[in-house]
This record gives structure tokens, sequence and C-alpha cells, in this order.
């Protein structure tokens, strides 16, 4: 890899996040046990914030961390603290380190749909699908259930019940625990299975949110469908972008620099919309050092995440080159949501405790975010592919203010890369 000494001038901090998904990230038992004390786990995040730090991100992007019955997303309280991890104390504590480290903290908001133990739906399987509590669900009365009704799931999962965003009250709900939250000094909100959620209920959301907190921070999952839509509808900040994530190791694997040239001038016409979330991984899919036929090609496919216009984010442990395959199986998560090591790669003196390959990945990736801090305004940068062939794609990142650019060649024969 080629990376040229001193290009850009010093000037703000470029927007790096770095996503952990907590309950797997300090080992917590995946079964919530309601009558289980209190345990204090995030006490282990807080140890990792200074390597956080160190890799020069500026947003930390927490899972859910509200009390639920497994792994998170089934969530029973959305302003308590799952006792798995500690109490609201821990998670302001840890909120407040970050903030002196100069790093913003993002929550998952879970307002898609709950689990069956949140207090609304316990209410409505003991009062019956004509109380009070259904107006928060899609209910329909069927005797010949073991409820006595049905009920609309995410994505056929019984599990995790859909709430009904037509309903005043649900809206109520999202907006006071995004603000209860926000008071406590989180940076902002991404907005779990955004894409499955009426844009009116985003879009009201958004507006009373910022009512009360004006620069609070807003990402939408969007997994399929029409991205700037999704934004010019919501008024939500950033939209993940699980395009270029496909066609980054996609077209490396295939040896196929078109798809992932498509991909770049898709991805340029979005930003005129919204600002991208950008990633090779997350706590939904495999790893990329596991999903890339070959490990060599990690340059490449980091060069990309870093010098495109948008928002570069890295999971935890993705730094380091740890491997996971996600599986569709019961429990098929827990490869890509390993629990951290006891201690982070590099101590607040910045030695490292990693040699070989797993060495390499990190100085990659402190290279690639110091050289993203150095050029900030790639985030908002034009993006233009400039030349592909069979084995080569390079394409072009322009300041559009003043005219200066960085060029990126990937050589998909020769498994090379060079930032100019």
């Amino acid at each position: 890899m080629v990376l040229r000494a001193g290009i850009g001038k010093p000037g703000p901090m470029a927007r790096v996040w770095y996503h952990v998904f907590p309950l797997g990230a300090v080992g917590a038992p995946r079964v919530n046990d309601p009558e289980a004390p209190v345990v204090p786990r995030l006490e282990r995040l807080r140890a990792w914030l200074p390597h956080i730090a160190d890799l020069g991100a500026t947003t930390l992007l927490l899972g859910p961390v509200f009390e639920s019955s497994t792994h998170g997303y089934d969530t029973i309280d959305h302003v308590r603290v799952d006792r798995r991890l500690g109490d609201e104390e821990d998670l302001v504590r840890l909120v407040a380190q970050a903030r002196d480290l100069g790093i913003g903290v993002v929550l998952d908001g879970v307002f898609n749909h709950v689990g069956r133990d949140h207090p609304r739906f316990r209410r409505l399987l003991a009062e019956g699908p004509d109380s009070a509590a259904a107006r928060w669900f899609h209910v329909y009365p069927n005797p010949s259930t073991p409820d006595g009704f049905t009920y609309e799931m995410f994505e056929g999962h019984a599990a995790l019940v859909t709430l009904r965003h037509d309903e005043p009250e649900v809206l109520d709900h999202a907006v006071a625990v995004a603000c209860h939250w926000l008071d406590r000094g989180v940076a902002g909100w991404r907005l779990d299975a955004a894409y499955a959620v009426p844009h009116r209920f985003w879009r009201s959301f958004t507006e009373r949110v910022r009512a009360r907190h004006p620069d609070a921070v807003l990402v939408g999952e969007v997994i399929h469908g029409d991205y700037a839509d999704f934004a010019s509808h919501t008024g939500i900040d950033l939209v993940t972008q699980y395009e270029l994530w496909k066609a980054i190791w996609s077209s490396l694997n295939d040896a196929n620099p078109h798809e992932l040239a498509w991909a770049l001038e898709r991805h340029e016409q979005f930003c005129h919309a919204f600002t991208p979330l950008t990633f090779v991984g997350n706590h939904d899919v495999t790893r990329i050092a596991s999903r890339l036929d070959d490990p060599a090609q990690l340059p490449l496919a980091l060069a990309v995440l870093f010098t495109v216009p948008g928002v570069p984010c890295v999971y935890a442990g993705d730094e380091w080159g740890t491997t996971g395959v996600k599986r569709d199986e019961a429990g098929g998560d827990d490869d890509v949501r390993p629990p951290l090591p006891d201690a982070a790669p590099t101590g607040t003196d910045g030695v490292g405790r990693l040699d070989g390959p797993a060495a390499s990945v990190l100085a990659l990736h402190r290279d690639l975010i110091a050289a993203r801090h150095r050029d900030p305004w790639l985030e908002t940068g034009r993006l233009d592919v400039v030349e592909v062939t069979q084995h080569r794609l390079v394409f072009r990142v322009s300041d559009v203010d003043d005219g200066r650019s960085r060029t990126v060649a990937l050589d998909y024969g020769g498994t090379s890369v060079a930032v100019s």
C-alpha cells in the first residue's frame, strides 16, 4: 500500500465512528434474568475509550444498552439500562468520559418493535385485544391462537412485536425516550430498522427531537429501498450505505472493478441527498476479514472506506483483523459479536499489544484515519470514477470549495492500492 506522507493541511477533525455491540463486547449472558442483580459490565467499555480515541474515532456508536430479554433488540424498558450492563449512572459515566476524550456517544434506538416482555405487550396479554394497551400494536383477534389474537411481528420474529406507528402514544414514547438520554449527554441516535417505519413517523420524530436538541445526530438503518427518498421525507441526517458495503467486498472477491465503479457512481448521487454512513463491517454482517476471499485485498477495501465521501464507521475488532461469520440460524450472530479482549490493543501510553498481521491491520487503520483527519473535506467531497478496466479502478474525490483532490488507484490483479 502506498500512502503519501503529509497530504492535506491540518484542519477540523473529520467524523469517524467506532461501533460496539455492548452485550457481546462485555461477555454478558445471552438471556437476561429479570431477578438477577445489576452487573456494571459497562466498565469494560470505559477501559477501551482511550484506544478508541487513539485510533482517531470521534463518535462511539453503541448497540442496544436498554433492558431486554436477550440480544437487546427485544426491548423491555427504553429508559432502564440492561441489568447485564449496569445502570443509568454507569452509562452516564461512560458518556461523560467519552466526551472528555472528544468522543460523542450515539445510542441504538429500537422504535420499530419491542419484545414480548415489554409492559405494554404484557398488559395486552393480560387484558386482551380490546384493551387500551392494544392501541400500541397491530392486533387481530383470533381465538384459535394461544394468545387469543395475532399481531404483526418484525420480519417473522415472534419475539419482536411491531409497534403501531400511527398511534400518537407510540410517537410520544419514542420522542420522550430520545430526549431523556439526550438530556443526559448522548450525542444522538441510530434508528434501528428505520426502513420498516413509515416516513411520516420519522419526520414527526426528528422535528420534535430537534426542537429540544437541535444538534442531535440521527442515523437511519436502511438496508434496502430508496435511500434518497427516505432521507428527503424523514429529515434524518445519515443513512447506512449497504449498497457500497456489498459492492466493496463483492467486487474484490469477483475481481470485478466494474461492480464497485457502478456503486461509487451511485454513492456520489446519494451524497447529493444525504450523508452516507459507510462501513465494511457491523454487528449484523460477516466480518470483513472473513468476507474477503484473499486477505491481501483488505487494504483496498479500507482505502475505499476511508477516502469516499460520507462518514466512515469501524466495527470493534475489525481494526486488528478479527474474523467471524454470520450464519442464518439460532445464535448465528455470536461469531460477529464476540467479547472484546480484556485489554485494548494499545494502552494509554501508546504501547502496542499486537504483533504480526493484526498489528499491520491496526497500523493501516491508524494511517488511513489520520489521513482522513488531515483531509476532513473528504466527507462532503465530489466523487468521480476516472478509470475502470478489467483489473483496475481509479477514482478521485475533490474538494468542491478549493479544488483539492485525492486520487485512489485500486489494482485488483496485484492487490495493491495507491492514494495520492
